[in-house]
């Protein structure tokens, strides 16, 4: 099962900018504001309102990416 990746189109700002809000939200379980804060230090203003709008339609995808990263990573761990 695959699915298409996101479509950023119509969205202000470029991809990077709203992946990486995203994937820091779901990969750091921080807040939104917290993930507003470090964009800001990068120099990218974007409100907090704007990332939970990003994480509602683009989560659930990246939310499972990570999972199943973590799942094959996990198989790949030699136990004794």
């Amino acid at each position: 099962m695959t699915s298409a990746p996101p479509s950023y189109r119509g969205y202000r700002f470029p991809p990077e900018v709203v992946a990486h809000a995203v994937w820091v939200y779901h990969r750091f379980g921080l807040s939104f504001r917290k993930v507003e804060d470090l964009l800001a230090e990068r120099g990218v203003t974007v409100p907090y309102e704007t990332i939970r709008q990003w994480c509602l339609i683009f989560g659930l995808d990246y939310a499972r990416r990570l999972r199943c990263r973590c799942l094959r990573l996990s198989r790949l761990v030699v136990r004794d």
